[in-house]
């Protein structure tokens, strides 16, 4: 191939040209990635490590001058691993997951020189530049939005569990993942690597990628003080076979001071020599993991290689770092490439892996789905026997385990204590020791790392990448995997395609939690999923009972890039409600379960199962005074605000039904409301901000030790003489 002189189209807005390239005759007359072919014919070869150099500076310069156009972004960290992402594009490999959201000009320079951007109508540098950092642009950090990205990437410490999830749904393919060596202090990282292995020891196809440059966002990283041998015995201790590490420093020809040096500083024959040796490593390490063993690949760089500055201080751009700053125009310079060498990477990149990343990654395509069937419901009489809730919902979540062989269950304190031992028997804890009397062995479909970010991480990095999951956790606890969940729940709003919706099971909440005492009783949790439910894409539910709980998860089951929480108790209670009052509930917000007439009316609007037990005994006092009283179980919240309230109607497969006047009038209208629930009183913002009656909330305040439920609400004076005296002074 011989390439054009002029500029290519897609150079319109670069700002400066370089005038030659040494060595361009050479080595860059033929694009290195052979026309029909996907990777480079072999990492050795010097032209294919020229070529693969010049992409790392196109990366880079693309980095600097997008950012600078606004003055605004993170070009430092990536700038550092570009020889490296440049080496895996050249080998084929482009689903590639950060586990840096800092690294997001990076990796958007990555999808603009293959062609994903187009997807988005971006095709010219001008454009990238206009829309980075923009309102349905290219945003700070990567999200669910961006073609050909596979992951978002917000707090530290999560790229790895969609690494895994893409492994575990894709054995034959590479997932590559990017980690800092910043972020490597987050406990999380080898945790869930460890468990993951332990668990799936034959799933090896994801490479974790260190980029180890030295420092994090303000200083200097924890881990910059380790010597190499250290580092390969850390990743050793931490189980990985195989530990490939290249250091910029053994190809140094310009007397860099420190252990971390920048590349682009060496005489061209060791910047050869150094992508040359990238390239061999990571080949190597590619293999290597997709052929069964654990596998790292360590790349030691100063942060900022071939940027405006070096360290921490490369991290992120001020105000002054305008396009007109002398730091960035000098560097811009000294990275320009000329129109040649542009076109040649961009050929070389939109032939890697077969085309662009937007045509070709994973999650570019929906994962296909086995029909679940008839789901085995089991309606309980109303009033009769009491029954435990989340063991109902056991016996479904069983059956779509056994029909769909990749759906996984994880939880962190284990299935029996959460009343779901059902599930254990029927799909077994998976575990290299095979116990029946744990229900365990290596095949099974429960998941059970002790760690709530791990079980929430691949649960909800499945459900991403296509699949159907569940986490289940301890209300008290969750808070610990809630980061990633909410991540993941944002990139379901923002998805070019649709995925089951990210679904959890929280038990053994605080009125269960009595003798253990406030430690574990944090339905605070509730807060923070009532502030999601005007995200759009977020459905808390309660159900009322065995029955309700299995309504509620069937409806979740055929939901799309929605997160939905299901809260039940394990505790045996009565059955107030049939499946289809469930239905409509998840339909209208809530439903009707006592409803009586006299001289005044009060309703209680209930969240919750256990809540309903004072409210009953308190309809029966206010009732013997002629006072009628609805009962309302409020099953489905998010109904119950007003369509302005919500921004349902900026995500993907939205839902648009919200209970209308006349609805909220029918299961709330009365001369008073009064709000209640065993969790926090966010929940109950719905019902306050429509009522026009006399109303008040009674709500969790604090956790203590007790010897029972009913002891624990009335700590929190939740009891039905309360909720008597309460209403009768509203009715007043």
């Amino acid at each position: 191939m011989t390439v054009a002189s002029e500029k290519p189209t897609f150079c319109q807005g670069i700002q400066y040209f370089g005038k030659e390239i040494a060595e361009f005759d050479k080595y860059g007359q033929k694009a290195a990635i052979a026309e029909g072919q996907k990777a480079i014919a072999d990492p050795t070869d010097t032209a294919a490590a020229f070529q693969t150099m010049l992409a790392a500076d196109a990366l880079r310069y693309l980095i600097l001058q997008v950012t600078a156009s606004k003055a605004s972004g993170h070009p430092g960290g990536f700038a550092s691993i570009a020889d490296g992402i440049a080496s895996l594009v050249m080998l084929g490999y482009k689903n590639i997951i950060t586990e840096v959201g800092h690294h997001a000009p990076g990796f958007y320079s990555n999808m603009f020189l293959d062609r994903s951007l187009e997807d988005m109508g971006i095709k010219t540098v001008e454009q990238m530049r206009e829309r980075f950092r923009e309102m349905h642009g290219l945003l700070g950090h990567l999200s669910g939005f961006i073609p050909g990205l596979l992951n978002p990437a917000g707090p530290l410490g999560q790229g790895q569990h969609f690494a895994m999830a893409g492994a575990k749904l894709h054995p034959e393919t590479l997932f590559p993942v990017t980690i800092g060596d910043g972020g490597l202090g987050e406990p999380y990282i080898m945790s869930s690597f460890g468990h993951f292995n332990t668990a799936y020891p034959n799933v090896t196809n994801f490479l974790p990628i260190l980029v180890w440059n030295g420092y994090s966002q303000e200083h200097h990283s924890m881990v910059s003080t380790k010597s190499n041998e250290e580092m390969i015995q850390y990743w050793q201790g931490n189980g990985f076979q195989e530990v490939v590490l290249v250091n910029a420093k053994d190809y140094d020809d310009t007397n860099q001071p420190g252990d971390y040096v920048d590349s682009t500083a060496f005489s061209l024959a060791k910047r050869i020599e150094f992508t040359k040796a990238l390239l061999t490593a990571t080949d190597k390490a590619a293999k290597s993991a997709l052929n069964g063993k654990l596998t790292v690949l360590i790349v030691k760089q100063l942060k900022g290689a071939g940027v405006h500055a070096k360290g921490s201080k490369s991290h992120n751009l001020y105000a002054y770092h305008t396009l007109d700053n002398e730091d960035i125009v000098n560097t811009l310079k000294e990275r320009a490439l000329t129109p040649e060498a542009w076109q040649l990477v961009r050929t070389n990149f939109e032939r890697a892996a077969g085309g662009p990343a937007s045509h070709v990654v994973v999650t570019e395509k929906e994962l296909p789905l086995p029909e679940l069937g008839e789901l085995p419901l089991e309606e309980f009489a109303v009033k009769g026997d009491k029954k435990v809730a989340t063991t109902a919902m056991g016996e479904i979540i069983a059956h779509v385990g056994q029909k769909d062989p990749n759906f996984i269950l994880s939880n962190a304190d284990g299935n029996a204590a959460s009343g779901i031992n059902n599930v254990n028997i029927a799909l077994k804890i998976v575990h290299p020791t095979v116990d029946d009397l744990y229900f365990q062995g290596p095949q099974g479909q429960v998941y059970e790392p002790l760690s709530e970010d791990a079980c929430a991480g691949l649960a909800a990095g499945l459900a991403l990448f296509g699949a159907r999951t569940l986490w289940c956790s301890y209300e008290s606890f969750a808070i610990n995997g809630l980061p990633i969940w909410q991540t993941v729940t944002q990139a379901m709003a923002e998805l070019r395609r649709s995925t089951p919706s990210t679904i959890t099971l929280y038990t053994a909440g605080a009125l269960e939690q009595g003798r253990n005492g406030w430690t574990h009783q944090r339905p605070e949790i509730e807060n923070y999923f009532a502030g999601m439910m005007r995200n759009g894409n977020i459905f808390p539910l309660f159900p009322c009972d065995a029955n309700s709980i299995q309504a509620c998860y069937e409806w979740a089951l055929g939901t799309k890039n929605k997160g939905i929480t299901i809260t039940a108790s394990k505790t045996p209670l009565p059955v107030r409600s049939t499946l289809e009052q469930t239905r409509q509930a998840l339909r209208d917000g809530g439903v009707i379960l006592h409803d009586t007439e006299g001289k005044k009316k009060v309703t209680f609007g209930v969240i919750g199962d256990m809540a309903l037990i004072p409210v009953f005994d308190a309809a029966n006092h206010l009732e013997d005074e002629g006072i009628g009283v609805r009962i309302v179980s409020v099953i489905n919240p998010r109904r119950l605000y007003r369509p302005s309230d919500v921004a349902w109607d900026t995500v993907s497969q939205p839902d648009s039904h919200f209970l209308d006047d006349q609805g909220f009038d029918r299961l709330f209208g009365g001369d008073a409301v009064i709000g209640v629930t065993g969790g926090t009183s966010g929940m109950l913002e719905p019902i306050m901000l429509r009522s026009t009656a006399k109303r008040d909330t009674f709500a969790w305040k604090r956790g203590e030790t007790a010897s029972s439920a009913s002891q624990i609400m009335e700590f929190n004076g939740i009891t039905a003489e309360a909720l008597t005296k309460r209403a009768t002074e509203l009715l007043a």
